[in-house]
């Protein structure tokens, strides 16, 4: 039998990718605010703003239906200027939040790929 494709499926995986984002960095950010065994320490660290702009990149994604790496950093790039305006923010932590984006970018692929390949390789039953 054959299947029929869905026209929709480009949007469906949009929508794979920003859901993937937000538990990605939901994960990440419990793990290493509350499991990690330097937790308290973490926590003390952790800048405020960094887990606001975090939240508003994630609302950012929400917009575009189809999320790609451009798609991405233009959204970081949206919240990090308006973040790097502020006074109390230095160049350092502008840095280090880009680096975090980055790596959160490369951990979605990961995640997205391994993803794509259990759904691709298994065998639908009718």
């Amino acid at each position: 039998m054959k299947q029929k494709k869905s026209k929709n499926s480009g949007i469906g995986a949009g929508t794979l990718v920003a859901s993937l984002a937000g538990l990605t960095a939901a994960a990440v950010g419990t793990y290493f605010l509350y499991g990690h065994k330097d937790a308290v320490k973490n926590r003390k660290i952790v800048k405020g703003w960094m887990l606001k702009a975090k939240g508003e990149v994630l609302e950012e994604l929400e917009k575009i239906e189809d999320v790609s790496e451009e798609g991405f950093f233009k959204a970081v790039s949206a919240v990090v200027k308006k973040y790097n305006q502020l006074k109390h923010i230095t160049p350092a932590e502008i840095e280090e939040f880009m680096g975090d984006m980055k790596d959160s970018w490369v951990g979605m692929q990961k995640k997205t790929k391994k993803t794509t390949k259990k759904n691709t390789s298994k065998k639908t039953k009718k």
